[in-house]
């Protein structure tokens, strides 16, 4: 029966052009789904199991499989509306909520700052119970975290983060999607951060060993990520048996490496910092030489938009970059997000082989 899965599976890629990312991808046996995430609000990964979070992937690769490669149309969000509220400017967030929501039967209402003053024109409390008479979910994007706990507490529906200052999940359940259906599997890949202590790095760290993966990041002095958040993460290697190496060499960081990653250096609202974080940042660029101390099977992943200063041409537009798939599978996994903190939803595809 796997086999003929696997089959279809690549006849229905080869279709859509497709065949590199079914073809390494394996599945498990069908068991029985224990992961209820219904009407939970997703802040931080922090506050997800590894199984949690594999569900949210394997319920992303079910739906791209059934919507992209079958071609059917899964109404799972008809009659249900979403609020977007967005203090910060995006291509992928908005786009991949917007049309996964719709296409999934729903309605998504995109509410700027000059729709919605967060705190402002009117309180976070009165905000969160407005919108919770009238939409199904929100997803916010912000630029404090401290926000969307305020929302999450007044709301009685499901609250997401589309990014904050801590953290930024949605991001990284993208990135673990595209390396899933690269290398197959996720347990054991040593991943490489070359970069800023940022949001994503901090999603990483509160993710990255529940799959058996390594972390080793490299960051500027005076750029290292939260403390908070380095502690909690490195209780999180030590229950997985997984390794946490922090450094402010970029090659260190690099070597061994499964999956180099990096991100913007300059983070909107950092504007002002440029000049100061462009000195601190050299020697961080992603180049060939950094590849070169990597594993012999390395890729690479940035969340976009990207600066040539953050990683040079050739890696950028190498077969190894993994960034357009890693883009639109913002899409999916978004989608796959929604429909299980609304619905319940069980994937049909055969469990992912984590």
């Amino acid at each position: 029966m796997l086999f003929n899965l696997r089959i279809l599976l690549n006849n229905a890629a080869l279709r859509y052009g497709h065949s590199l990312v079914v073809r390494n991808f394996r599945c498990g046996q069908p068991l029985q789904n224990k992961v209820q995430l219904k009407g939970r609000d997703l802040l931080t990964l922090k506050d997800f199991t590894g199984e949690d979070i594999k569900y949210m992937l394997w319920l992303s690769a079910d739906l791209k499989f059934r919507i992209k490669q079958k071609g059917e149309y899964l109404p799972l969000l008809q009659g249900k509306s979403l609020g977007m509220i967005f203090e910060k400017r995006s291509t992928r967030t908005r786009l991949s909520t917007e049309t996964g929501f719709a296409l999934l039967g729903g309605h998504p209402c995109f509410l700027t700052t000059q729709d919605i003053h967060l705190g402002v024109n009117e309180s976070l409390t009165d905000t969160a119970r407005v919108l919770s008479s009238m939409t199904d979910a929100v997803l916010a994007r912000v630029y404090k975290q401290s926000d969307l706990d305020i929302l999450a507490k007044e709301a009685s529906i499901p609250i997401i983060n589309g990014l904050s200052d801590l953290y930024h999940p949605i991001q990284i359940l993208a990135d673990y999607l595209t390396l899933q259906e690269h290398y197959g599997s996720l347990k054991g890949l040593t991943l490489s951060w070359i970069g800023d202590g940022n949001n994503i790095l901090h999603s990483i760290m509160m993710s990255a060993a529940k799959f058996g993966m390594h972390l080793q990041a490299a960051t500027p002095k005076g750029y290292e990520p939260d403390p908070s958040v380095t502690k909690l993460a490195e209780q999180y290697a030590k229950e997985n048996g997984t390794k946490l190496s922090l450094t402010n060499d970029p090659l260190e960081a690099a070597r061994g490496g499964n999956v180099l990653i990096t991100d913007t250096w300059i983070s909107m609202g950092q504007e002002e910092e440029k000049k100061k974080r462009l000195q601190a940042f050299q020697g961080y660029q992603v180049t060939m030489k950094t590849a070169k101390v990597a594993a012999s099977d390395w890729t690479f992943l940035h969340c976009l938009p990207r600066k040539p200063e953050e990683v040079d041409d050739e890696v950028f537009y190498s077969p190894r970059s993994l960034v357009f798939p890693e883009a639109e599978n913002r899409k999916w996994t978004i989608m796959a997000v929604m429909v299980s903190l609304l619905t319940d939803y069980s994937p049909q595809l055969q469990k992912p082989k984590f």
